[in-house]
């Protein structure tokens, strides 16, 4: 058995742990990724226990000059972990014993992995929401750029997967492109709540020794610190929220990924997906699959599922730090990697597929026009209900003599109406159609225009921090 008196709790404990409690405890494998924040938080705490004379300044450099060695050898691969190191806490304190002899041991006055443990998976998270912020910023200003050159490209816009309404490609890229910009702004939110300092709370009472929280802060750049030791240990609204974050992100991207997904099949020949971002079959050598896409979508059910099976891990806690919450890492790692994986492979899917304006065109049929006609009659006067119900018998004549609605003759639309006349003819224009929707939102090319304009406005205009509401 391990030898339990070698742990920095071992204190009070007469045996050694059993080695499989000890590879079922251990959290090394996995925080091992935090190793550069755990050090950034060990150096920030060596300097406020320095202001609070609780070692002295020539301790305080001999500290840091340890922990940067100790990063050193993480950055070059040389770090050797060892039996007992159960976490990245231990393991690092433990080679920096070994590098600066017994100073080691004032390191953690005060501290503890609680607090730590809250600090490290912060500035963590921090970093990880900086590039994920830069790769959306990608990602949307990829879809402006192809909403702009598409701008002219018309096609069929679909409502229960039938054929609705002529829209514009480029209305139907900003629609994706409207919903993912709320996720670009929501994640500078989840950033911002994240971007708090618990260290200084201690296990759960706080801090005895006078320690400038404030300072702490300042010093590993948070914008505030924790109001309330006991909350601040044991708080993982920001991995949650972040979950929940990557979780309706990848909601969006998952509903665009089947729009292509379906866009790109022969059926349909809309668009053409590079070969960069396709796949093939073993046995059906004509076949070049979305796989890509595919992806996107699937691994839409797995960062929901870390996101549920997390706040059900938190759901049945009671108050401060439990060690249930050592299940709060790898859930934010794998769904960090993802969400990395996950925009930087939609960004180049859209950035090199080609669509077929000619043959989106060639899917528009005058039937869409149908609503049209209705509001034809209501331009001339006709309550819209009213007008509706005509639209529908003018189909119904469409249909009933096999003939398209622009063949009808005037004389079989009179019964109907007489507002119908002779500029009825001019109904039957599709750019006409789509340049009718002049209000903000809707399919014309100046609504799509200032859509697009709005996406790239949001872009850049750099989100600052916002404190949080006690500081």
């Amino acid at each position: 058995m391990a030898d339990g008196k070698a742990k920095l709790w071992g204190g009070r404990f007469k045996c050694g742990v059993d080695p499989i409690m000890e590879e079922f405890n251990c959290s090394l494998p996995f925080d091992r990724h935090m190793y550069s924040e755990d050090l950034d938080g060990s150096v920030a705490y060596a300097r406020a226990i320095c202001g609070a004379k609780l070692i002295t300044e020539a301790e305080r450099d001999e500290l840091i000059r340890g922990l940067e060695e100790v990063r050193k050898e993480w950055a070059a691969g040389t770090f050797e972990s060892k039996d007992g190191d159960e976490d990245i806490h231990t393991a690092n304190e433990r080679r920096l014993k070994e590098i600066v002899g017994p100073v080691a041991g004032k390191l953690h006055t005060g501290r503890s992995r609680n607090d730590q443990v809250a600090t490290d998976m912060r500035l963590w998270l921090r970093k990880k929401q900086a590039g994920i912020t830069r790769l959306m910023g990608q990602l949307l200003s990829t879809f402006c750029d192809v909403a702009d050159r598409e701008m002219d490209t018309l096609m069929p816009g679909y409502t229960h997967l039938q054929r609705a309404q002529p829209i514009r490609l480029s209305h139907w890229l900003m629609s994706h492109a409207s919903a993912l910009s709320r996720d670009y702004q929501r994640l500078g939110e989840v950033r911002d709540r994240n971007n708090v300092c618990p260290l200084g709370s201690g296990a759960l009472a706080g801090n005895p020794f006078d320690v400038d929280r404030d300072a702490l802060a300042e010093n590993l750049a948070f914008h505030g610190r924790s109001l309330n030791s006991m909350d601040a240990v044991s708080d993982r609204d920001f991995v949650v929220e972040f979950l929940f974050w990557a979780s309706l992100t990848m909601i969006h991207l998952s509903k665009w990924a089947e729009d292509m997904i379906i866009y790109s099949s022969k059926e349909f020949s809309f668009v053409r997906l590079s070969d960069a971002y396709s796949t093939g079959s073993s046995l059906m050598p004509q076949k070049k699959n979305a796989d890509s896409l595919e992806l996107i979508r699937g691994k839409c059910g797995r960062v929901m599922g870390q996101c549920n099976g997390f706040m059900i891990t938190l759901k049945g806690l009671p108050s401060t730090y439990n060690k249930d919450m050592q299940e709060d890492k790898e859930p934010l790692l794998d769904c960090v990697k993802t969400m990395e994986g996950v925009l930087a492979i939609a960004e180049g899917v859209l950035r090199t597929c080609e669509f077929d304006a000619a043959r989106m065109r060639s899917a528009l049929s005058l039937e869409m026009l149908a609503t049209d006609v209705a509001y034809y009659l209501v331009r001339k006067g006709m309550p819209f209900r009213q007008a509706h119900e005509a639209a529908g018998n003018v189909v119904k004549i469409s249909e009933d003599k096999s003939i398209e609605l622009s063949a009808i003759p005037l004389e079989d639309l009179k019964p109907i109406s007489d507002l119908f006349a002779e500029d009825f003819k001019e109904v039957w224009n599709y750019n006409q159609s789509v340049e009718q929707y002049q209000a903000p939102g809707g399919t014309s090319r100046s609504s799509v225009t200032c859509q697009i304009g709005s996406v790239r406005q949001l872009l850049a205009h750099a989100r600052t921090y916002n404190k949080p509401f006690w500081a």
